[in-house]
């Protein structure tokens, strides 16, 4: 069963990428007295990923955090390297870039997908969430191959 609104982020570990090589944060550390944006990719570098959805987080990052929120993360199933080359690559300074390598949180939220058809294991489907201290406030997971529900205009439109 997945998340819902209203429902507590669980704990889990992820990666970002640290002056010194990947580093651990926790989810407490994320949300905890804090207003996140969080929206996840089935996987980085990919064209849905690369054309549409992060662009759109990363052009109306000033805005998004302009309505009160603290940090925009976007989060894959992927590893710390590969996170922190993609953002770089589309220069996502104002976006905390993290990985979810194990699938920990993915799984833990309910939202994991099996891409084994196309060669990538287990992954995260695609969704975005509004986060107020460690509670679900919104939740819109995308039905497959669509960019819509969250791209980052409807969640603005939200807050």
């Amino acid at each position: 069963m997945s998340i819902q609104t209203g429902d507590k982020i669980p704990a889990a570990k992820l990666k970002v990428m640290g002056e010194k090589g990947p580093q651990d944060i926790t989810t407490e550390e994320l949300f905890n007295g804090k207003k996140v944006v969080l929206f996840a990719v089935p996987g980085a570098f990919t064209p849905g990923c690369s054309i549409t959805h992060l662009p759109g987080y990363i052009v109306n990052a000033d805005k998004i955090k302009a309505a009160g929120v603290d940090t925009i993360v976007c989060m894959s199933v992927n590893d710390a390297f590969v996170m922190d080359a993609w953002g770089k690559s589309q220069n996502a300074e104002e976006l905390l870039m993290l990985a979810d390598g194990n699938g920990d949180l993915t799984k833990a939220l309910g939202l994991e997908m099996d891409a084994t058809g196309f060669g990538m294991g287990s992954r995260s489907k695609r969704f975005a969430m509004i986060v107020d201290n460690g509670t679900v406030s919104h939740l819109a997971v995308e039905p497959a191959g669509g960019v819509d529900v969250s791209a980052a205009e409807k969640i603005l439109a939200l807050l």
